[in-house]
């Protein structure tokens, strides 16, 4: 297959595709560098920089894809995995319209391109939208991307799946700036030997899913949405994809070890709980996720 992939040189993005490329995929990535980098860059992918809240960027796209392919087949992409966004909660508050841009206005462009040759479209949702989506800028957005994501399968027939992300850590996890997940701030405090900090009383608790569990789950719902016999059991479904099982942060933080830890303000716009007690993407896709973060911390940092 030639897969597109959005926010191709991020976190997810890369896992993404390096699979894609084990697997013996066309690959060709799309990402603005926000956040991405170019250090994440695999071989044999085509990476492009793009701003997809651009309402000309599908026609900057089509440039970019005949170029690799040489002509202009564009119906020659045969899956999109719309991964590109501005992830977390805290930014989003600072600047929400570029939140808006990013997550909302972005994917009603991917979708607007997708209407256009039928592309299947895989979309990473967050499971912040089961909570208050009014909680915080970011959890808002997310959802939008998802009722957009709704609205063209209903109305325009573009097939379509959403996959829920819960908590993810792994390889490429940022590791600085505002936009790091709890390992990956644990891991540079840890590195530089700075005291672990924990918002609030860290008994709020997180369904933590290891990246190439994720990546797994993405993949087998982007080939059962390319196959057409099983595409109408796949298109306009929703999948989670989290562990089904949760720690607090005082657990993970202890799971470094005696090690120091400092306790600082909650933050705004955070859920107490995130869980996933959904078994239908086990049921329907045979995702069974395989790693644990206890293990992971004890495996790479101890």
């Amino acid at each position: 297959m030639k897969v597109l992939v959005t926010g191709g040189a991020g976190f997810v993005g890369t896992n993404l595709i390096k699979r894609l490329l084990k697997d013996g995929h066309e690959i060709v990535s799309v990402d603005n560098y926000s956040t991405g980098k170019h250090s994440n860059h695999q071989r044999g992918c085509d990476y492009y920089q793009r701003d997809l809240s651009n309402s000309y960027w599908w026609s900057l796209i089509d440039e970019c894809l005949c170029e690799v392919t040489c002509e202009c087949s564009i119906e020659q992409v045969d899956v999109i995995y719309h991964l590109a966004a501005r992830a977390r909660i805290l930014p989003s508050f600072r600047n929400p319209f570029a939140t808006y841009k990013s997550n909302a206005l972005a994917t009603e462009n991917v979708l607007e391109w997708a209407r256009k040759y039928k592309t299947p479209v895989i979309y990473s949702g967050t499971s912040s939208v089961h909570n208050d989506k009014y909680a915080n800028p970011y959890t808002f957005t997310k959802h939008q991307g998802e009722e957009l994501i709704t609205m063209y399968n209903k109305l325009f027939d573009v097939p379509t799946s959403i996959c829920r992300f819960y908590n993810v850590y792994g390889p490429h996890q940022l590791t600085e700036g505002d936009f790091c997940c709890l390992l990956g701030i644990f891991e540079n405090q840890f590195n530089n030997k700075e005291p672990l900090t924990i918002t609030g009383d860290g008994e709020q608790r997180r369904d933590f899913t290891h990246v190439e569990d994720i990546v797994d789950g993405l993949v087998r719902c982007g080939d059962a949405l390319y196959n057409d016999a099983l595409m109408s059991n796949i298109s306009g479904r929703t999948f989670e994809l989290g562990r089904g099982k949760n720690y607090s942060v005082n657990e993970i933080a202890n799971a470094f070890g005696d090690y120091p830890t400092k306790y600082i303000d909650a933050r705004p716009g955070e859920a107490k709980i995130t869980l996933n007690t959904d078994t239908t993407t086990k049921t329907i896709l045979g995702w069974i996720p395989k790693k644990d973060i206890i293990e992971h911390i004890k495996d790479n940092y101890l």
